[in-house]
């Protein structure tokens, strides 16, 4: 421990967070998927047909985000959009054939890689890091 505390979490979280972000990136790629790319699939996967709004709110990120994100998505093949039947300002987003047969192989590489990133954790102190990162998403969300 150093003497500056501050300084040594956001150091490790940092470093937590960018090897993370490497190891998906690697794992998605290999299935033409960009990191990040996979929670919008996550969301397609559980209801097809969610416009991008939807999904953002869904995501907990902004619309423009999410129509950046999907419009690569779309040019690789994994979605297309399709006019809203009542809205002609919207789109639905729907998963193409080659987005819904991702599902598993994307699945699969999650679940690698939490292992991966627990793998020298015992059930407790995994249980201790979650409810220790979900405290720290709640003191940053919530209104001073």
């Amino acid at each position: 421990m150093t003497d500056q505390p501050e300084a040594e979490f956001q150091n490790a979280f940092w470093a937590a967070k960018h090897a993370m972000m490497n190891a998906a990136a690697t794992a998605y790629a290999q299935h033409g998927v960009y990191e990040g790319q996979q929670f919008i699939l996550r969301c397609l996967w559980a209801e097809d047909g969610l416009t991008p709004g939807e999904v953002a709110k869904r995501l907990n990120l902004s619309t423009p985000t999410v129509t950046r994100a999907t419009t690569r998505m779309e040019t690789a093949g994994l979605l297309r959009r399709e006019p809203h039947a009542t809205d002609r300002r919207l789109v639905r987003l729907r998963l193409t054939e080659r987005g819904r047969e991702l599902e598993h192989a994307i699945e699969a590489e999650s679940e690698r890689l939490v292992a991966r990133a627990l793998a020298t954790l015992d059930p407790g102190e995994r249980a201790f890091l979650v409810a220790s990162l979900r405290a720290i998403e709640r003191n940053l969300t919530r209104e001073e």
